[in-house]
């Protein structure tokens, strides 16, 4: 009687037992070359998760998806691919647990991106972050300018933490809001207290033109201190 399913296909799919070495090794390859991409690819394009969690759920799923469509997908090479992949999670896992510098490097760490409401220019160049996509989640947080920040933080997760000045405390800083920030010139109209809009550095300035004292940018934005309306 002829059997329904043919095993030897169903399972390694025609191919030789040396077959498998070679599964182990692309899987490997391909995890680490996940890793790498991600890792390049900064905190903000794998938002919410980490650079580990999300390279754990690609290769997994790839794994899973390819041998439940292709006929010419073996269920064991896949199979080992899975092995693989723990293998290499529980490695990576152990080695962040024994290394400091290996987590960061695989998890990130948290940067100060504005500290005393000014921008952290050191911290601000190392991560993938747009100008315009930070002012965006400060705007989600209801902040008008960045007088109102005390600190500002990146996290691992590509999240942004903000911890506030009491309303009595808050300062003169750069406005935010696109109507207000778009409105930067490089000559000052008036006499008054202004934001450079490069580092969020505020100084008294007469009218006419000035260079920033602390990054030498010369574009200002009339600054506001305003409080919070939470």
């Amino acid at each position: 009687m002829k059997e329904i399913f043919e095993w030897n296909r169903l399972f390694f799919n025609e191919l030789p037992e040396v077959f498998l070495l070679e599964v182990i090794f692309r899987s490997t390859v391909m995890f680490t070359i996940l890793l790498l991409t991600l890792k390049l690819a900064g905190k903000r394009g794998v938002k919410q998760l980490s650079i580990f969690e999300t390279v754990i759920i690609i290769a997994l799923g790839s794994a899973a998806g390819d041998p439940m469509f292709y006929e010419d997908v073996g269920i064991i090479p896949a199979a080992i691919v899975f092995l693989v992949i723990i293998i290499l999670y529980r490695s990576v896992t152990w080695l962040t647990g024994k290394s400091k510098k290996f987590e960061e490097f695989i998890e990130g760490k948290t940067e100060c991106l504005i500290n005393d409401g000014k921008f952290s220019i050191s911290s601000f160049k190392k991560e993938t972050l747009a100008q315009d996509e930070f002012f965006s989640e400060l705007r989600v947080k209801s902040i008008e300018h960045l007088g109102q920040v005390k600190h500002a933080f990146i996290e691992p997760s590509g999240e942004i933490s903000v911890f506030f000045y009491p309303d009595e405390k808050v300062k003169y800083g750069l406005p935010i809001l696109p109507s207000l920030f778009n409105s930067k010139s490089k000559l000052i109209p008036t006499n008054g207290i202004y934001a450079c809009s490069f580092c969020g550095h505020t100084q008294e300035l007469p009218k006419g033109t000035a260079n920033c004292e602390i990054c030498h940018k010369d574009e200002w934005v009339k600054a506001i201190n305003s409080k919070r309306i939470t």
